[in-house]
């Protein structure tokens, strides 16, 4: 039996997020089935996602304050990440995305010297 040896976090990493360049990574087959299948979504559930979205948020940059400084780079390392590179089409989607991930990263820190 051959056996390899791990590869390193940032190649793992960069590996899973590679896929999802197209805003989504599914195959074009498969986000048309789940098209067809999903049912619309009711303004309640908008208005209870939004509150989730702002606790997660809110919890991130908790947990990102009182992590380390290498964990909050890793978080604008993976800004950077998902950033659209050259030769890729510029989705404003993920344009936001990376800003607002860099957003957090900045309130978390923010947050962490606010409260030492």
């Amino acid at each position: 039996m051959m056996t390899t040896s791990p590869s390193p976090p940032h190649e793992v990493r960069q590996r899973a997020l590679s896929r999802w360049d197209d805003e989504g990574g599914a195959i074009a087959s498969a986000s048309q089935e789940v098209q067809h299948d999903t049912p619309d979504v009711t303004n309640a559930e908008l208005v209870l996602l939004r509150v989730r979205v702002i606790a997660l948020e809110n919890l991130l940059i908790a947990v990102l304050a009182e992590g380390s400084g290498r964990q909050r780079q890793t978080a604008l390392d993976m800004a950077d990440v998902i950033s659209p590179r050259a030769g890729y089409s510029q989705h404003p989607l993920t344009i936001r995305a990376a800003q607002h991930m860099s957003d957090l990263v900045a309130r978390a820190t923010h947050f962490r010297t606010a409260h030492i």
